[in-house]
């Protein structure tokens, strides 16, 4: 399997997805704004994307796909063996999601005071108002877990692209939602929101469902059995869990503290922001990790750990090549983007100020957030689950301590450099205990381009920042003006960028050929 196809496969139907959230998120920006109405609503959605990001993207794939791929190679590629797998983990975790979802709806009253500490200052009827949301939004936590129990079959029948396409579905949900449903009234527009997170859902599911059918995976609900098979299944879930979704979880704990210490509005600069900064995350990040643990899986499995230390050297030279010219960007062009992109009816010029000084925060640490799902595979595709989420405890600590240092200095900048130095410091713990173990060493080609690819990054934002002046009055009015003038910027800085990746020596034409034709082994 190629490397840099494989993401390509995956990170074109994610852009397809970020672009539109993107989107979605000028759209809810325009008719919502950032107010108290924003804000119940990001705290509703943010247990349900931190159920999507921990099993739809990271934990059950972690666990599930490695046991799969071993239960397949063991029985000679027949994939009986791994749907039977597949089979007792839905017996088992199906009655524990409806559960779940069931405890969550009588309990959300608390659930939605730990998410965002009460808010800061609301009445006992706007709060009751933001109950109702998380309400809605809950049974989205049931929908996505079975969606990622099919979609990690999928990754491991190497059908990455269907689990890829599905998000589309979450965005282009909500993105009509707010076309046909939104009113001057922007509680009610909100509120249209939450039952389009659930809506969503229902038709993610229903497209995995009918692609696993078009692949030939038909799962038949068996009665609950703790088999061995799931035993093990359950204890790698949990500590893959923590180990994925410390990002998330930090994210929770600074949309919490933002919520309940700062003033109305900083829950949402926070989340414009973070969605910003989770396009590159998705489109590297998550499709570097989606492809690097069955393939390092499969090479150990073979025996072969030199193959599986090369791919992951191959894997941090394309996520740093790629990272760090959109880090740059991000801090230097922060004010610009966020212009052009939220900046239109209910969003503001100073809620653009604001939203652009926490994504420069969320930036800095943009690189460790996508390293962190290259180097984690590592540790997967051994069946080892518990040191990642030793790390991640470390790192949610750090970000909670960092949080309550930096929220009232800082405001609504302290939370998103909390969380980005918390994951410089899980990062940190991870790579240095792979090291130790002699399962990574950095090699010679890595070695050498790591600094001509930061040289080059910095070329390109010295560019940036003086043209910073000249594109920003186009960056408001028309629709039509913002995209050129985004396209024209964003266009610049790529040009800039190889120019200085082969000024430098980062990069030759020679070894982006040989980077596309290589196959993994």
């Amino acid at each position: 399997m190629n490397l840099v196809r494989a993401l390509g496969s995956i990170g074109g139907l994610t852009l397809v997805s970020r672009v539109l959230g993107l989107v979605r998120d000028s759209l809810f920006a325009r008719y919502v704004g950032a107010s108290f109405a924003s804000d119940a609503f990001l705290v509703a959605f943010r247990l349900p994307n931190l159920f999507r990001a921990l099993f739809a993207e990271g934990a059950f794939s972690a666990a599930f796909v490695p046991m799969f791929s071993r239960k397949v190679g063991e029985a000679g590629g027949d994939v009986a063996p791994g749907l039977r797998l597949a089979e007792e983990a839905l017996a088992v975790l199906l009655p524990i999601l409806i559960l779940l979802t069931a405890v969550m709806e009588i309990a959300a009253f608390p659930v939605v005071w730990a998410l965002s500490g009460g808010f800061n200052d609301v009445t006992p009827g706007e709060f009751g108002y933001a109950v109702e949301l998380s309400r809605i939004t809950f049974p989205y936590l049931l929908l996505i877990s079975l969606v990622s129990l099919l979609g990690g079959i999928l990754n491991s029948l190497h059908k990455f692209w269907v689990n890829a396409a599905a998000p589309i579905l979450l965005n282009a949900t909500l993105i009509a939602a707010l076309l046909f449903f939104h009113t001057d009234d922007t509680l009610l527009t909100a509120r249209n929101q939450a039952i389009a997170v659930t809506v969503s859902g229902a038709l993610q599911l229903l497209w995995l469902i009918l692609t696993c059918r078009a692949a030939g995976v038909r799962l038949k609900l068996r009665l609950p059995r703790l088999t061995p098979d799931v035993r093990k299944l359950l204890a790698l879930i949990g500590p893959a869990a923590a180990g994925a979704g410390a990002y998330q979880i930090n994210l929770v704990i600074s949309t919490a503290l933002a919520a309940s210490l700062l003033v109305e509005g900083s829950v949402s600069y926070i989340y414009y922001a973070d969605r910003l900064n989770q396009l590159p995350l998705g489109l590297i990040g998550i499709g570097l990790g989606t492809v690097l643990l069955p393939t390092i899986a499969r090479q150990l499995g073979a025996g072969n750990d030199g193959a599986a230390m090369h791919t992951q050297n191959r894997g941090t030279e394309l996520a740093l090549f790629l990272t760090l010219p959109a880090t740059v960007a991000l801090v230097i062009c922060g004010a610009p983007i966020v212009a052009a992109l939220f900046q239109h009816g209910a969003f503001t010029a100073e809620d653009t100020r604001l939203t652009a000084q926490s994504l420069a925060a969320f930036s800095i640490g943009l690189p460790a957030y996508i390293l962190i799902k290259v180097i984690t595979p590592g540790f997967y595709a051994r069946s080892d689950t518990k040191t990642p989420v030793r790390f991640a405890t470390i790192s949610i600590v750090v970000n909670l301590a960092l949080n309550l240092a930096l929220i009232i200095p800082l405001r609504h900048m302290g939370p998103p450099l909390a969380t980005a130095i918390a994951a410089w410091v899980n990062l940190a713990l991870l790579y240095r205990a792979l090291r130790q173990r002699g399962h990574f060493e950095v090699d010679s080609q890595l070695r050498r381009r790591v600094w001509r690819l930061v040289g080059a990054a910095l070329v390109m934002g010295a560019v940036m920042f003086f043209l910073n002046d000249l594109f920003a009055p186009y960056t408001s009015g028309a629709w039509t003006v913002r995209t050129a003038a985004m396209m024209v910027l964003v266009g610049a800085g790529c040009i800039v960028y190889a120019a200085a990746c082969f000024a430098t020596g980062a990069f030759r034409p020679s070894d982006i050929v040989s980077l596309v034709r290589r196959k993994s082994t």
